[in-house]
């Protein structure tokens, strides 16, 4: 049986999306028919449904569409409904449309287990207070951490999300960014047009790890950036990608895959 899914952005075409889940499909044994969809600014929800009517089985969202996402699932993952933002949408047996966000768990996955950062009693700064950081900010405050600061350029943004949050979550203005945090993580748009934030070089020492939530070919801005302050390690999101990619191919399947081979897979086809 061909199983029908589809990933949905503006723009899509850059999308590793096929690339990722045709290899986890070929793990699993299971024949899939993986499509980018390019759907108008104000036309997701007719271009899904009409995919969902065509026999598409599940499919993943991309920007800008993810706050779209949400309003069209029927039923929503505990993540999924915090984040208010889903990227991956399951066709259930009934017709009723399941959506989850496989971000935050994605991103805990690869510092935890790919990169081996410890996370808990640690102090974490985090980036950005957009649909990126939203989503993964449930799964950070679950690995039990000492504290963590939320900054973004406009700060009454990251107050108004930090609110959603329990502490040990709090907004920071820059001034009162601490010196050395354990860990860093850029969730801001910045890297996206080769700028990094605004922030002091007093917040990464020798013993920090920074990690982009974004990705590409080369080391992004934000990496550039911090290496000239020689911390510990430093990482992009290329292992979250293919860990959130993981999660949804076994929210449609029931089955886990395997993601290092896949990682390996797609670092070299950045270049492509």
């Amino acid at each position: 049986m061909m199983h029908q899914l589809a990933v949905f952005g503006h723009p899509v075409e850059h999308s590793k999306s096929p690339l990722i889940h045709q290899a986890f499909a070929q793990q699993a044994g299971v024949a899939i028919n993986y499509k980018k969809i390019k759907a108008p600014l104000n036309g997701f929800e007719t271009c899904a449904r009409e995919f969902i009517t065509q026999g598409g089985v599940g499919f993943n969202i991309t920007v800008p569409f993810k706050g779209a996402a949400f309003g069209l699932a029927d039923e929503l993952t505990p993540g999924a409904r915090l984040a208010r933002a889903v990227n991956t949408i399951k066709v259930l047996a009934d017709g009723r449309l399941l959506g989850a966000n496989t971000d935050g768990p994605g991103l805990v996955i690869d510092l935890l287990q790919n990169l081996g950062w410890s996370l808990r009693s640690k102090r974490i700064l985090v980036l950005g207070a957009g649909g990126a950081v939203q989503g993964v900010l449930m799964n950070l405050l679950a690995t039990q951490p000492a504290s963590v600061h939320l900054w973004n350029r406009t700060a009454e943004t990251a107050e108004t999300l930090a609110r959603k949050f329990e502490r040990p979550l709090r907004a920071v203005t820059t001034q009162a960014l601490e010196s050395n945090y354990d860990i860093i993580i850029n969730g801001t748009s910045a890297g996206l047009s080769a700028r990094v934030p605004d922030i002091p070089r007093h917040v990464i020492g020798p013993d920090s790890c920074c990690y982009d939530m974004v990705y590409g070919a080369t080391q992004t801005s934000f990496i550039q950036w911090c290496l000239q302050s020689r911390p510990q390690a430093t990482s992009d999101g290329l292992g979250m990608l293919v860990e959130q990619a993981a999660l949804a191919f076994e929210l449609w399947f029931d089955q886990s895959v395997q993601t290092l081979a896949v990682r390996r897979l797609l670092r070299p086809s950045l270049t492509s």
